[in-house]
């Protein structure tokens, strides 16, 4: 493989990040990779609902095409998919089965599919109600790279066929996301749109400590809360903070909260952008507590969990500000040592390197063919 990678990428939105996390993640990892020297277009479906929040039209780092429809994919663009050393295709692409199956069916090098909501996604292939994939897409991939790790990745492999399942988390750019001198403003913070299963949590770790401390001061960052949520006057509303805000918004309070959405507490290993970047502002964390979140925080010393209003209200009340400060810290330094754009973007070339060394071992002179390794096999798979 040579060492600079042609990749395509096809995801929900680069240039938008209102009401998504697609974007944060999709900036981060393609600027790492776009500075490790290997080529990336961007193709994104033009929707009305991005088109009127674009934050970023166009980066710097990376080509951006917009399209229209699926004929329009084809044809505009076929000739970079067949051509492509790496093609991949995310999570909640409009169309995202038929864009699947042209990508199967035209692409030469390997392909991925990028799933940044895997247990929704598992969950809907299940009941087979998954609009932007279909099972019999799984197996034709060379590989499944998935925002879960843990167990997950082999319940993939095993009940779905995924020739290899991979982590590929969020992270945190530490030249974006880093300590700054601000004055707080808030006591306990919380960037992220609404989701109707994360707002029990989001009551129970921060609307009811704003209640029991009217004297503190709370702040809730992101779009599409509905009208009827009872804030409390000491909780500053933010409708939007689009991504080159965020930095400025986590070193404003002494703490920002994490909850996470009930399908990636069920699963576990799921975390959360939140959790990378705040920690590289170095900016403590108060998380809900799910399975795995040990494997990327140390609990106590660099992330501080919560299951109670009582418990949210003890970190805030108790803890000395020396150890609140030693905890950002610790936090910091563990994403500088394992969680930032450029150790995904490696992550990634290294999955991409073993799928094809597999591919390599399958078409070696004496092995029995598989259907996975011929491409016409393949491609059939692809576009059943």
């Amino acid at each position: 493989m040579s060492a600079r990678l042609d990749l395509v990428v096809l995801g929900l939105s680069i240039t938008s990040s209102w009401g998504n996390g697609h974007a944060t993640t999709y900036r981060a990892l393609l600027r790492a990779l776009s500075a490790a020297g290997h080529r990336v277009l961007f193709l994104e479906r033009d929707v009305p609902w991005y088109a009127a929040h674009r934050d970023l039209a166009r980066p710097p780092y990376c080509e951006v095409e917009l399209y229209g429809s699926l004929a329009e994919l084809r044809d505009r663009f076929g000739a970079r998919l067949r051509d492509a050393d790496v093609t991949v295709v995310g999570s909640y692409v409009p169309e995202g089965r038929e864009v699947a199956r042209l990508v199967l069916e035209l692409a030469r090098g390997t392909t991925a599919f990028y799933d940044i909501d895997t247990p929704v996604t598992v969950a809907r292939l299940a009941r087979r109600e998954c609009e932007y994939l279909a099972p019999e897409l799984v197996p034709a991939f060379d590989l499944y790279l998935s925002f879960t790790g843990g167990p997950m990745l082999r319940r993939i492999e095993r009940d779905l066929g995924a020739a290899a399942a991979r982590p590929l988390y969020c992270s945190a750019d530490p030249e974006v996301h880093r300590p700054s001198p601000r004055p707080l403003r808030w006591d306990l913070g919380y960037v992220g749109t609404y989701s109707a299963d994360r707002q029990p949590a989001l009551e129970r770790l921060l609307v009811e400590p704003a209640r029991a401390r009217p004297a503190a001061r709370f702040a809730v960052a992101g779009p599409q809360y509905p009208a009827g949520v009872g804030w409390p006057e000491n909780v500053a509303r933010l409708e939007h903070l689009p991504p080159a805000a965020h930095a400025a918004f986590y070193a404003a309070q002494r703490y920002t909260l994490n909850v996470t959405r009930a399908d990636m507490v069920r699963a576990g290993w799921s975390p959360s952008v939140r959790l990378f970047e705040a920690a590289a502002c170095a900016t403590p964390v108060v998380s809900d507590r799910w399975p795995g979140i040990e494997a990327f925080f140390a609990p106590g010393r660099e992330i501080l969990l919560a299951a109670s209003t009582a418990q949210a209200l003890a970190i805030l009340d108790d803890l000395p500000e020396d150890e609140r400060r030693a905890i950002a810290a610790r936090a910091r330094w563990r994403v500088l040592a394992e969680h930032t754009p450029d150790h995904r973007a490696e992550a990634l070339v290294r999955f991409v390197r073993e799928a094809r060394e597999r591919e390599a071992r399958r078409r070696a002179p004496g092995r029995r063919r598989v259907a996975r390794g011929d491409p016409g096999q393949r491609s059939r798979r692809g576009t059943g």
